[in-house]
């Protein structure tokens, strides 16, 4: 039964909302950060950079720390106002391909991540946990929430749609073209539903976020050791959460790029496929598979296509069945000996919304030699494998919608 509450965001200003809002810091090159933060005071990037206003690049606990002063002088130049009820926030995106998404602003429960109702899907890296954990003790705030995903509900609809008939709090567009729009709730009542339906669920399920939600927990584990009158109640046990329906949820592939076939010649490397996949040579117009367990390749000016033969391969678990830990195991490990998906500079990656003439493009160039697509997973496949206990390779999936930070925030 998963647990959520409402809270006190601190929010930018009605007319400055689009200004302050940014992408996750690390998604900007170097030369985008600059220009952003050149020609905007107010966007949000100057609080997590805050070396910029000395010019130069601060880095580690010193970092936290004028990232803190920054967000109080962003609260102190009324900026960023903190609203005087608890409340849940109804948000919707609509992307320039016109894609809707609808969901909740919510806290959710670090104790509900430990104990499995909120379900994760990926693996964590824990330097990366420790180092967020940090990060969140010192600067006392998260501005950008975890993406979590629920079966689709008919009262929560319901409270959506009626919310959203109101004058939103927020309407504006980003730069990407996708307009946000946000309103709040804080009718006793009507909160009170929204917690009711949530707590009728078995689990809800981590969609992007990871990282961010084992910090979460991690830091609850902290604080509650710390604190002898601990209740449960304290801001440390809830992390922010933007909780969409499953069927507003859209995933993409993620595409591999590879620079060489591990000393094989195109032939040795089309042998060795042919054990285990029909090939087909598709010529040079791009290809894309249609169907699970099936993949396109470009290779040598030329598109493939490969169909599993499933009489080699025997399907055991949810895992088996996703398309990158069939390409791992097939091809990419005992093949082209790529063991470590995360850290291996053999292999890029490149987010399912580009067309394939993307992976034709690289390889033309000469900076890889052979270029793989699969078809996207779905809701399903990421809950079978998340309620089986086990976790997809890397670059998985490319999960939208994407979150910008500094929205709504969430005060430690």
């Amino acid at each position: 039964m998963p647990k959520i509450i409402p809270f006190k965001a601190v929010k930018p200003t009605r007319a400055i909302v689009g200004l302050v809002a940014s992408r996750p810091y690390q998604s900007y090159t170097l030369d985008e950060r600059e220009s952003r933060m050149a020609y905007n005071p107010y966007s949000f990037l100057h609080i997590v950079n805050p070396g910029y206003k000395y010019h130069q690049e601060v880095k580690g606990e010193e970092r936290y720390r004028l990232v803190k002063n920054r967000y109080l002088e962003f609260k102190e130049d009324g900026v960023f106002i903190q609203d005087e009820k608890p409340s849940f926030y109804v948000y919707k995106i609509v992307n320039r391909h016109g894609q809707e998404f609808n969901g909740i602003i919510a806290a959710t429960s670090a104790e509900d991540y430990e104990n499995d109702i909120i379900k994760k899907h990926e693996d964590t890296i824990a330097k990366r946990e420790e180092t967020f954990k940090t990060y969140l003790q010192t600067v006392g705030f998260n501005a950008e929430p975890v993406l979590l995903t629920y079966p689709d509900n008919d009262t929560i609809a319901e409270i959506i749609k009626q919310t959203q008939k109101g004058h939103a709090e927020f309407e504006f567009t980003m730069t990407y073209r996708d307009t946000h729009y946000l309103w709040k709730i804080d009718n006793e009542g009507v909160m009170s539903t929204i917690q009711k339906e949530f707590n009728k669920m078995n689990k809800v399920y981590i969609a992007d976020g990871h990282h961010r939600s084992a910090s979460s927990y991690l830091l609850y584990k902290d604080e509650k050791q710390k604190n002898p009158n601990h209740l449960g109640s304290e801001s440390y046990n809830f992390f922010m959460s933007y909780l969409i329906p499953e069927s507003e949820l859209v995933i993409h592939e993620f595409n591999r790029l590879i620079k060489d076939l591990n000393g094989l010649t195109k032939e040795e490397f089309l042998i060795q496929l042919d054990e285990l996949y029909r090939i087909e040579n598709r010529g040079i117009m791009p290809y894309s598979p249609t169907k699970p367990h099936h993949f396109s390749m470009y290779l040598d000016g030329e598109f493939y296509s490969l169909y599993l033969r499933k009489t080699a391969y025997k399907f055991n678990t949810a895992l088996d069945q996703l398309d990158a830990q069939l390409l791992y195991t097939t091809i990419l490990q005992p093949i082209l000996n790529i063991n470590d998906l995360r850290h291996d500079n053999r292999i890029s990656y490149v987010n399912g919304q580009h067309e394939m003439i993307t992976i034709k493009s690289s390889v033309d160039s000469g900076e890889y030699t052979v270029g793989f697509g699969m078809c996207p997973s779905n809701v399903l496949q990421m809950k079978q494998i998340a309620d089986e206990g086990l976790t997809m390779p890397p670059k998985s999936t490319y999960i939208l919608p994407k979150l910008r930070s500094g929205i709504t925030i969430y005060e430690y």
